[in-house]
Protein backbone atom coordinates (compact mmCIF):
# COMPACT_ATOMS: atom_id res chain seq x y z
CA UNK A 1 0.00 0.00 0.00
CA UNK A 2 1.30 3.34 -0.68
CA UNK A 3 2.19 5.96 2.12
CA UNK A 4 1.87 9.51 1.33
CA UNK A 5 4.05 10.90 3.42
CA UNK A 6 3.51 14.87 4.30
CA UNK A 7 5.76 17.62 3.56
CA UNK A 8 7.22 19.36 6.56
CA UNK A 9 6.92 22.62 6.86
CA UNK A 10 10.50 24.72 7.44
CA UNK A 11 10.25 25.96 11.11
CA UNK A 12 12.21 29.42 11.65
CA UNK A 13 13.68 29.98 15.32
CA UNK A 14 16.85 32.13 17.17
CA UNK A 15 18.79 28.77 17.05
CA UNK A 16 18.49 25.26 18.03
CA UNK A 17 15.65 24.91 20.18
CA UNK A 18 17.34 22.58 22.49
CA UNK A 19 20.28 24.20 22.31
CA UNK A 20 19.95 27.21 24.79
CA UNK A 21 23.57 28.65 24.67
CA UNK A 22 23.43 29.23 20.75
CA UNK A 23 20.07 31.61 21.59
CA UNK A 24 21.66 33.54 23.89
CA UNK A 25 24.78 34.10 21.57
CA UNK A 26 21.97 35.00 19.06
CA UNK A 27 20.27 37.50 20.85
CA UNK A 28 23.76 38.91 22.00
CA UNK A 29 25.43 39.59 18.37
CA UNK A 30 22.04 40.86 16.92
CA UNK A 31 21.55 43.04 19.37
CA UNK A 32 25.29 44.67 18.86
CA UNK A 33 25.16 44.46 14.89
CA UNK A 34 21.81 46.53 15.75
CA UNK A 35 23.52 49.02 17.90
CA UNK A 36 26.47 48.92 15.74
CA UNK A 37 24.40 49.91 12.82
CA UNK A 38 22.40 52.24 14.12
CA UNK A 39 25.56 54.26 15.36
CA UNK A 40 26.65 54.17 11.28
CA UNK A 41 23.28 55.88 10.39
CA UNK A 42 23.72 58.69 13.38
CA UNK A 43 27.37 58.90 11.70
CA UNK A 44 26.13 58.98 8.49
CA UNK A 45 23.32 61.93 9.60
CA UNK A 46 26.10 64.07 10.94
CA UNK A 47 25.08 63.27 14.24
CA UNK A 48 27.39 62.46 17.18
CA UNK A 49 28.53 59.58 19.65
CA UNK A 50 27.31 61.74 22.05
CA UNK A 51 23.95 61.75 20.44
CA UNK A 52 23.62 58.29 19.52
CA UNK A 53 24.43 57.42 23.72
CA UNK A 54 22.02 60.17 24.70
CA UNK A 55 19.34 59.22 22.15
CA UNK A 56 19.60 55.25 22.03
CA UNK A 57 22.12 53.77 24.64
CA UNK A 58 20.93 55.47 28.15
CA UNK A 59 17.06 53.84 27.14
CA UNK A 60 19.23 50.69 26.89
CA UNK A 61 21.39 50.24 29.74
CA UNK A 62 20.55 50.10 33.64
CA UNK A 63 21.13 53.59 35.10
CA UNK A 64 22.92 53.94 38.15
CA UNK A 65 20.22 56.90 39.22
CA UNK A 66 17.53 54.70 41.27
CA UNK A 67 14.91 57.56 40.02
CA UNK A 68 16.03 57.33 36.52
CA UNK A 69 15.74 53.15 36.47
CA UNK A 70 12.13 53.50 37.73
CA UNK A 71 11.23 55.17 34.82
CA UNK A 72 13.07 53.09 32.69
CA UNK A 73 12.59 49.93 34.05
CA UNK A 74 12.62 47.71 30.95
CA UNK A 75 16.60 48.37 31.03
CA UNK A 76 17.25 45.48 33.31
CA UNK A 77 16.18 43.06 30.50
CA UNK A 78 17.66 44.95 27.71
CA UNK A 79 20.96 45.84 29.42
CA UNK A 80 21.57 42.14 29.68
CA UNK A 81 21.70 41.57 25.83
CA UNK A 82 23.58 45.09 25.24
CA UNK A 83 27.16 45.98 23.85
CA UNK A 84 28.54 48.54 22.40
CA UNK A 85 32.51 47.39 21.92
CA UNK A 86 33.80 44.83 20.02
CA UNK A 87 35.83 43.31 22.28
CA UNK A 88 33.76 43.04 25.47
CA UNK A 89 30.87 40.77 23.16
CA UNK A 90 33.65 39.08 21.79
CA UNK A 91 35.04 37.89 25.17
CA UNK A 92 31.69 37.85 26.88
CA UNK A 93 30.28 34.95 24.20
CA UNK A 94 33.59 33.13 24.08
CA UNK A 95 33.03 32.84 28.13
CA UNK A 96 29.54 32.24 27.57
CA UNK A 97 30.04 29.55 25.13
CA UNK A 98 32.84 27.42 27.21
CA UNK A 99 30.63 27.87 30.45
CA UNK A 100 27.01 27.66 29.23
CA UNK A 101 27.70 24.40 26.53
CA UNK A 102 29.92 22.96 29.76
CA UNK A 103 26.67 23.43 32.21
CA UNK A 104 24.23 22.23 29.16
CA UNK A 105 26.35 18.85 28.78
CA UNK A 106 26.27 18.28 32.49
CA UNK A 107 22.85 19.27 33.83
CA UNK A 108 21.05 19.60 30.72
CA UNK A 109 19.30 22.93 29.29
CA UNK A 110 17.11 23.83 31.58
CA UNK A 111 19.47 26.08 33.71
CA UNK A 112 21.18 27.98 31.29
CA UNK A 113 18.93 30.54 30.80
CA UNK A 114 17.40 31.75 34.35
CA UNK A 115 21.06 31.69 35.31
CA UNK A 116 22.06 34.35 32.79
CA UNK A 117 18.81 36.09 33.60
CA UNK A 118 18.82 35.74 37.32
CA UNK A 119 22.37 36.42 37.40
CA UNK A 120 22.12 39.74 35.47
CA UNK A 121 19.35 41.37 37.42
CA UNK A 122 21.54 40.34 40.53
CA UNK A 123 24.55 42.05 39.39
CA UNK A 124 22.70 45.38 38.36
CA UNK A 125 20.95 45.48 41.69
CA UNK A 126 24.69 44.96 43.58
CA UNK A 127 25.70 48.03 41.07
CA UNK A 128 23.16 50.22 41.78
CA UNK A 129 23.63 49.80 44.95
CA UNK A 130 27.08 49.57 45.57
CA UNK A 131 27.48 52.66 43.58
CA UNK A 132 25.20 54.49 45.80
CA UNK A 133 25.95 53.84 48.96
CA UNK A 134 30.14 53.12 48.21
CA UNK A 135 31.46 56.89 48.85
CA UNK A 136 34.65 56.36 46.38
CA UNK A 137 31.71 55.21 43.70
CA UNK A 138 29.19 57.59 44.07
CA UNK A 139 30.80 59.91 40.80
CA UNK A 140 29.93 57.39 38.95
CA UNK A 141 26.01 57.40 39.26
CA UNK A 142 26.22 60.80 37.18
CA UNK A 143 29.18 59.30 34.98
CA UNK A 144 28.83 57.19 31.95
CA UNK A 145 25.67 55.74 30.40
CA UNK A 146 25.20 53.15 33.09
CA UNK A 147 26.08 49.16 33.11
CA UNK A 148 25.36 46.85 30.37
CA UNK A 149 26.52 43.91 28.99
CA UNK A 150 26.36 39.66 29.54
CA UNK A 151 29.40 39.90 32.07
CA UNK A 152 27.11 39.21 35.18
CA UNK A 153 25.02 36.24 33.09
CA UNK A 154 28.20 34.92 31.91
CA UNK A 155 29.44 34.84 35.66
CA UNK A 156 26.48 33.34 37.09
CA UNK A 157 26.79 30.64 34.70
CA UNK A 158 30.70 30.01 35.37
CA UNK A 159 30.09 30.18 39.27
CA UNK A 160 26.60 28.08 38.65
CA UNK A 161 28.55 25.32 37.07
CA UNK A 162 31.68 25.39 39.40
CA UNK A 163 29.35 24.92 42.28
CA UNK A 164 27.52 22.06 40.73
CA UNK A 165 30.84 20.23 39.14
CA UNK A 166 34.16 21.37 40.61
CA UNK A 167 36.09 18.36 40.13
CA UNK A 168 34.62 17.69 36.50
CA UNK A 169 37.70 17.52 34.02
CA UNK A 170 37.44 19.01 30.20
CA UNK A 171 39.81 19.17 27.08
CA UNK A 172 41.47 15.78 28.02
CA UNK A 173 43.91 15.74 24.88
CA UNK A 174 44.80 19.58 26.08
CA UNK A 175 46.26 17.79 29.62
CA UNK A 176 46.44 14.01 30.69
CA UNK A 177 43.33 13.65 32.72
CA UNK A 178 41.66 17.00 31.73
CA UNK A 179 41.71 20.15 33.55
CA UNK A 180 39.09 20.84 36.01
CA UNK A 181 36.26 23.36 35.57
CA UNK A 182 36.94 25.18 38.74
CA UNK A 183 41.12 26.15 36.96
CA UNK A 184 39.18 27.39 34.05
CA UNK A 185 37.17 29.22 36.38
CA UNK A 186 39.65 31.16 38.50
CA UNK A 187 41.31 31.67 35.22
CA UNK A 188 38.40 33.86 34.52
CA UNK A 189 37.78 35.75 37.47
CA UNK A 190 41.54 36.60 37.29
CA UNK A 191 41.11 38.38 33.62
CA UNK A 192 38.92 40.14 35.37
CA UNK A 193 40.34 41.15 38.21
CA UNK A 194 43.43 42.02 35.71
CA UNK A 195 41.84 44.26 33.27
CA UNK A 196 39.75 46.29 36.80
CA UNK A 197 43.68 46.79 38.58
CA UNK A 198 45.43 48.01 35.20
CA UNK A 199 42.48 50.06 34.39
CA UNK A 200 41.22 48.67 31.63
CA UNK A 201 37.94 48.43 33.19
CA UNK A 202 36.18 50.31 35.97
CA UNK A 203 35.35 48.69 39.69
CA UNK A 204 31.97 48.97 39.30
CA UNK A 205 32.06 46.63 36.92
CA UNK A 206 33.39 44.63 39.07
CA UNK A 207 30.85 44.88 41.32
CA UNK A 208 28.27 44.02 38.88
CA UNK A 209 30.17 40.73 37.87
CA UNK A 210 30.20 40.14 41.61
CA UNK A 211 26.39 40.45 42.18
CA UNK A 212 25.95 37.89 39.29
CA UNK A 213 28.53 35.56 41.25
CA UNK A 214 26.02 35.50 44.15
CA UNK A 215 23.42 34.52 42.68
CA UNK A 216 25.35 31.85 40.62
CA UNK A 217 26.55 29.96 44.15
CA UNK A 218 23.14 31.01 45.69
CA UNK A 219 21.40 29.43 42.72
CA UNK A 220 22.69 25.85 42.60
CA UNK A 221 23.92 25.85 46.14
CA UNK A 222 20.23 26.59 47.80
CA UNK A 223 18.79 24.14 45.48
CA UNK A 224 21.27 21.19 45.71
CA UNK A 225 21.49 21.45 49.89
CA UNK A 226 17.84 22.46 50.40
CA UNK A 227 16.06 21.09 47.86
CA UNK A 228 13.41 23.96 47.62
CA UNK A 229 14.61 25.29 44.25
CA UNK A 230 15.03 22.11 42.00
CA UNK A 231 11.97 19.51 41.57
CA UNK A 232 13.10 15.88 40.20
CA UNK A 233 15.76 16.33 37.27
CA UNK A 234 17.63 19.34 38.02
CA UNK A 235 15.04 21.53 36.72
CA UNK A 236 15.03 24.62 38.49
CA UNK A 237 11.64 25.74 39.32
CA UNK A 238 12.53 29.36 39.79
CA UNK A 239 13.81 29.06 36.35
CA UNK A 240 10.82 27.37 34.65
CA UNK A 241 8.83 30.50 33.74
CA UNK A 242 11.67 32.21 32.48
CA UNK A 243 12.71 29.01 30.21
CA UNK A 244 9.23 29.14 28.87
CA UNK A 245 8.53 33.45 28.15
CA UNK A 246 12.70 32.85 26.06
CA UNK A 247 11.14 29.79 24.38
CA UNK A 248 8.29 31.12 23.43
CA UNK A 249 10.08 34.47 22.20
CA UNK A 250 12.89 32.74 20.40
CA UNK A 251 10.29 30.42 18.40
CA UNK A 252 7.15 32.99 17.91
CA UNK A 253 7.85 32.12 14.31
CA UNK A 254 6.81 28.12 14.57
CA UNK A 255 3.68 26.63 13.57
CA UNK A 256 0.71 26.85 15.81
CA UNK A 257 -0.89 23.89 17.25
CA UNK A 258 -3.99 23.38 15.10
CA UNK A 259 -2.99 25.21 11.77
CA UNK A 260 -2.26 22.20 9.80
CA UNK A 261 1.53 22.14 10.08
CA UNK A 262 1.93 19.48 12.77
CA UNK A 263 3.81 16.35 12.13
CA UNK A 264 1.68 13.34 11.30
CA UNK A 265 1.85 10.02 13.43
CA UNK A 266 3.73 7.06 11.60
CA UNK A 267 1.23 4.94 10.59
CA UNK A 268 0.96 1.76 13.39
CA UNK A 269 1.65 -1.46 12.31
CA UNK A 270 -1.10 -4.47 12.72
CA UNK A 271 -0.99 -8.05 11.84
CA UNK A 272 -3.37 -9.91 10.11
CA UNK A 273 -6.10 -9.73 12.68
CA UNK A 274 -5.88 -6.26 12.98
CA UNK A 275 -4.02 -5.97 16.10
CA UNK A 276 -1.10 -3.88 17.02
CA UNK A 277 2.50 -5.67 16.25
CA UNK A 278 4.08 -4.82 19.10
CA UNK A 279 8.53 -3.55 18.82
CA UNK A 280 11.06 -6.50 18.63
CA UNK A 281 14.18 -5.94 18.94
CA UNK A 282 16.92 -7.85 16.62
CA UNK A 283 20.27 -7.90 17.86
CA UNK A 284 20.05 -3.80 17.65
CA UNK A 285 19.81 -1.60 20.22
CA UNK A 286 16.68 0.31 18.46
CA UNK A 287 17.14 3.49 17.02
CA UNK A 288 14.01 5.56 18.96
CA UNK A 289 15.49 3.90 22.28
CA UNK A 290 18.35 5.45 21.74
CA UNK A 291 17.23 9.04 20.70
CA UNK A 292 14.82 9.01 24.05
CA UNK A 293 18.45 8.66 25.90
CA UNK A 294 19.89 11.21 24.32
CA UNK A 295 16.97 13.46 24.79
CA UNK A 296 16.90 13.12 28.49
CA UNK A 297 20.59 14.19 28.54
CA UNK A 298 19.66 16.58 26.42
CA UNK A 299 17.32 17.66 29.14
CA UNK A 300 18.28 16.56 32.48
CA UNK A 301 21.73 15.64 31.95
CA UNK A 302 23.89 12.49 32.07
CA UNK A 303 23.94 11.98 35.68
CA UNK A 304 19.93 11.58 34.81
CA UNK A 305 20.67 8.01 33.02
CA UNK A 306 20.11 5.03 35.38
CA UNK A 307 22.93 2.12 35.14
CA UNK A 308 21.02 0.27 32.62
CA UNK A 309 20.30 3.23 30.50
CA UNK A 310 24.08 4.19 30.47
CA UNK A 311 24.99 0.45 29.11
CA UNK A 312 22.50 0.95 26.87
CA UNK A 313 23.92 4.14 25.39
CA UNK A 314 27.54 2.17 25.53
CA UNK A 315 26.45 -0.76 23.82
CA UNK A 316 24.96 1.49 21.12
CA UNK A 317 28.34 3.09 20.29
CA UNK A 318 30.13 -0.21 19.97
CA UNK A 319 27.44 -1.47 17.72
CA UNK A 320 27.95 1.22 15.17
CA UNK A 321 31.49 1.68 15.28
CA UNK A 322 31.92 -1.92 14.80
CA UNK A 323 29.30 -1.90 12.23
CA UNK A 324 27.03 -5.09 13.17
Amino acid sequence: MEVAEKERMPRLSLGEERNMVTQLLLVNITVYILLYFIKIIYQMEDHTIADFDRDILRNAVVSAQPMTLLTKPWTLITAMFTHVAFWDVFSNMIWLYCFGSLLQQFSGIRLVIPLYVFGSLCGFAFYVTGVNLIPGLRPLAAAGPGMMGAGAGVMAIAIGLTALAPGNRVFPLVLKGGIPIWIITCIYIALHLTAVFTGNSRTSSLIYLLGGAFLGFMFIASGTFMGFMFDSGNNSKWGAGVSKVIFNVTHMFHPKPGTGNEELPEPEKHDRKGNPVPYVKVGHVPEHKVNELLDKINEQGFKSLSAEEREILIRASREQDTGI
